[in-house]
């Protein structure tokens, strides 16, 4: 019994030694293999868009784009190996600099969309604002503006195709580059409704004797009037008493707006005659729509301002940006004389 115990102890070591380097040389074939996926490493960060109904394909030539033609093939080997389905992964991706394939593979395959900041700011026409957008999202402006056009689409927000620039208030959104436009618009419109209706603005409105559509299109005219924020409730109150007593607003940036010509510094009588819904010089009334989109600065200046009896308002002759406000005629009829004197004597036509 003790030789055969004897015998057991010196062949142990050696078995011990095979397992040792059969693992070995498993970890070695490993490593080989898996170093491609491991170890190589994007150089820079990039965003990937995946077009809707994507093949394989389709994101192995922006893979290629950005990170060459053999870290794309080592990304998408192993999305094949998962079987991953790019028709169904329409977005925009993120792949931060250092991401190994196998990090890549799972951000274009399982991993969240990258959201798309989408800035409104003082646009002045529907159409360069729809153009703005489209150049950040994935879908065209000319189906933006469709879906814009149908008043169906705006009804539940009180609003008519003409208002539809009162939606996108001045502000800044998250939103997918895979968005339709009836997502986009209904998250926009989720900030428009929450702005009239989850507070006292909506109340503000009505006591104002007017909807949230008409308080918006003020605004857009006090905020193109002026850009001192200290006066655009002044002058958006005093647009509404003009419009209470059934006087034509007579505002010039309604005109510019009607001629679609923003370069205009001095409104004249050839200017005044543009037959447009929108020459508050010609039609009694609010124009159909905002001549701009406006900011909850300038509507909570409005909303908030204390009531005047202002109706005549023209710039200062200092050119200080800010105003001369009159409640008569003839007090209005010395500021614009000094005005445009002012005018004349710098030479602007």
């Amino acid at each position: 019994m003790a030789i055969k115990k004897k015998q057991t102890q010196k062949r142990f070591p050696g078995k011990m030694l095979y397992i040792l380097l059969g693992l070995t040389l498993f970890i070695a074939i490993g490593l080989i293999v898996l170093y491609p996926y491991v170890f190589s490493h994007t150089h820079s960060e990039a965003t990937i868009r995946i077009p809707a109904n994507a093949t394989e394909q389709n994101v192995a030539d922006t893979l290629t784009k950005y990170y060459g033609k053999k870290y794309a093939s080592h990304v998408m080997r192993l999305a094949s190996m998962k079987k991953v389905d790019f028709s169904k992964r329409h977005g925009l991706y993120t792949i931060e600099e250092g991401t190994n394939a196998f990090g890549t593979m799972r951000r274009i395959a399982y991993g969240g969309q990258t959201p798309v900041r989408l800035t409104i700011n003082g646009f002045r026409s529907l159409d360069l604002l729809c153009n703005r957008i489209a150049s950040k999202l994935d879908f065209s402006a000319d189906s933006l503006k469709r879906y814009l056009a149908d008043s169906e689409n705006l009804r539940q927000y009180g609003l008519t195709p003409p208002q539809a620039m009162a939606l996108f208030m001045d502000d800044t959104y998250e939103v997918y580059w895979s968005a339709s436009p009836e997502e986009l618009i209904n998250k926009i419109g989720r900030n428009y409704m929450d702005y009239w209706y989850q507070g006292d603005n909506s109340r503000k409105a009505a006591e104002m004797g007017i909807t949230p559509a008409d308080a918006m299109i003020l605004a857009s005219i006090a905020d193109e009037e002026s850009n001192a924020t200290t006066e655009k409730g002044t002058i958006a109150r005093l647009y509404l008493n003009r419009l209470k007593k059934n006087m034509r607003l007579q505002s010039d940036p309604t005109v510019r707006f009607a001629l679609n010509d923003f370069t205009i510094r001095r409104v004249k009588g050839e200017h005044l005659k543009v037959n447009s819904p929108y020459n508050t010089y010609l039609h009694t009334g609010l124009p159909p729509g905002p001549i701009r989109t406006t900011s909850r600065a300038t509507l909570d200046s409005f909303l908030s301002s204390p009531p005047n009896d202002y109706l005549y308002m023209c710039a200062k002759e200092d050119f200080s940006g800010t105003h001369n406000f009159a409640v008569t005629f003839a007090e209005h009829s010395q500021n614009a004389r000094r005005y445009r004197q002012a005018l004349d004597k710098r030479g602007i036509k």
